[in-house]
């Protein structure tokens, strides 16, 4: 007999995580329907046992995934465990966001964000990752880095974001490219790459883009610049007043 649960009792510490995947999904299912008749997430939250930034979760997932949201996602796999991308699938993915932003590559979006990196992998290969998982291959291929000048983004002011240019690996592990990252103050990231430096058009080009994807004009604050491109920011800054240095 299938597993089921009481939805008129709390799910106590252990949370809606811990829940077979059936009664997850039927628990998704359910505070999803209540929110759209009109219940607010506070009262949904108390009814079935869960934060109200778990109800938040589940109801931005469904307005961006649809019926796909409510089935649980195979969890991220713990250190030590085989990878769930192959060498030459993280080669194939490296490469292609080298190769330009993801509408080039046929993505709704205009950067790259955790996001459209998620929906790349489950197009190409049929691999769902969750966004921690995510982040660790971004980690791994140095996209990003954890403890560097991004590792705080509550830092940064609402209206402003934090920009730092890196050097992540290339698809063979060896060369290094470039990369521009944007987080805001909620820990939003945007990134676009390149196997060559930056030049002033595609600086230009990534703020305009950011704007464009947050729905507002936006401010970045510079707060990693590798010293030989110093020039060229010097040159945008003088060419957009909202470039700023930390």
């Amino acid at each position: 007999m299938g597993a089921t649960m009481d939805l008129d009792q709390p799910l106590g510490s252990a949370g809606a995580r811990s829940l077979p995947a059936d009664a997850l999904e039927r628990l998704r299912r359910q505070a999803v329907s209540a929110v759209e008749s009109g219940m607010p997430q506070s009262h949904v939250a108390r009814l079935f046992g869960v934060s109200r930034k778990t109800v938040g979760n589940w109801m931005r997932a469904y307005q961006a995934n649809g019926e796909l949201a409510f089935r649980p996602r195979r969890r991220g796999r713990r250190a030590g465990e085989q990878l769930a991308l192959s060498a030459t699938q993280q080669a194939w993915i490296v490469k292609t966001i080298a190769c330009g932003p993801p509408d080039d590559a046929g993505l709704p979006s205009l950067l790259w964000t955790r996001k459209a990196l998620t929906e790349l992998i489950r197009r190409e290969f049929g691999i769902s990752l969750t966004g921690g998982t995510i982040d660790q291959y971004l980690a791994r291929w140095d996209v990003t880095n954890r403890t560097g000048p991004l590792a705080h983004p509550d830092d940064c002011e609402p209206d402003t974001l934090q920009v730092a240019w890196t050097h992540p690996r290339d698809a063979t592990g060896v060369e290094r490219m470039h990369a521009l990252i944007a987080v805001n103050h909620r820990g939003l990231m945007f990134f676009v790459a390149s196997e060559h430096p930056f030049t002033q058009a595609q600086l230009g080009d990534f703020r305009k883009r950011l704007g464009v994807a947050l729905g507002h004009d936006v401010r970045v604050r510079i707060r990693s610049w590798p010293a030989p491109h110093a020039e060229l920011l010097a040159r945008w800054r003088l060419s957009d007043a909202a470039i700023m240095l930390r």
